[in-house]
């Protein structure tokens, strides 16, 4: 199994971040055929999603999760920024892990489809992300 952590910073607001071409970075770097990549987020308050990006709809992601769980007082949660308490709420919805398959060295995703990072916790700018490639 090949396997690398990143760093990707998220910064101060909600964020949609495309990880697509750090995945297929990693790939060309372990020198991959076919496979499973693994990506793993060890954060609390981050979930993964596979979904389209640049369209609208990684907007329409975090306009529905900030409908879903309201960045307000109401979470019993209490340390951090007001409302935190709904960013640890999110890894339940947004799981922060996916699984890819790869074929070729390549993510073998849809057309439309990127492996993005889904960040709601505007108090921890800076993300770990471990890529783990298990081969065929």
């Amino acid at each position: 199994m090949h396997s690398k952590e990143i760093e990707i910073r998220t910064g101060s607001g909600e964020v949609v971040r495309d990880l697509s071409r750090e995945c297929e970075r990693f790939l060309a770097e372990a020198g991959a055929g076919d496979g499973l990549l693994h990506v793993w987020v060890p954060h609390a308050t981050a979930g993964l999603a596979i979904i389209e990006t640049g369209a609208g709809s990684d907007d329409d992601l975090l306009t529905a999760l900030r409908r879903l769980l309201p960045p307000d007082a109401t979470w019993r949660h209490r340390h951090g920024s007001p409302g935190h308490g709904r960013d640890h709420v999110l890894p339940a919805l947004l799981p922060p892990y996916a699984t890819v398959p790869v074929l070729d060295g390549r993510l073998a995703l849809g057309t439309w489809q990127s492996v993005c990072l889904v960040d709601t916790n505007g108090d921890n700018p800076v993300r770990r992300v471990r890529l783990s490639l298990l081969t065929g």
